[in-house]
């Protein structure tokens, strides 16, 4: 079985360093942030499509909503406590 050869620690390192200039890994890692954002975008809307179905399950819709919003609002304006 033939020996394995390790790089040196100043090959590795001087890989790294032509690998980080490399336009090639730039773009790359752009595509990958974009596919994340876009991931985690969906996850949000998810997270919001629960959280909507157990609002709907409590009885709240948008005009109650929209009621409480304009009652806060209107405190606020006022200087009351809600």
């Amino acid at each position: 079985m033939p020996k394995i050869e390790f790089p040196t620690d100043e090959a590795v390192e001087a890989e790294i360093a032509r690998l980080q200039k490399s336009p090639l890994v730039a773009l790359a890692r752009k595509e990958e942030r974009i596919r994340n954002r876009r991931r985690q975008y969906m996850y949000d809307l998810r997270l919001y499509e629960k959280k909507g179905r157990q609002l709907q399950a409590d009885g709240v819709t948008m005009e109650s909503l929209e009621r409480l919003g304009a009652a806060a609002t209107l405190d606020y304006l006022t200087g009351e406590e809600v």
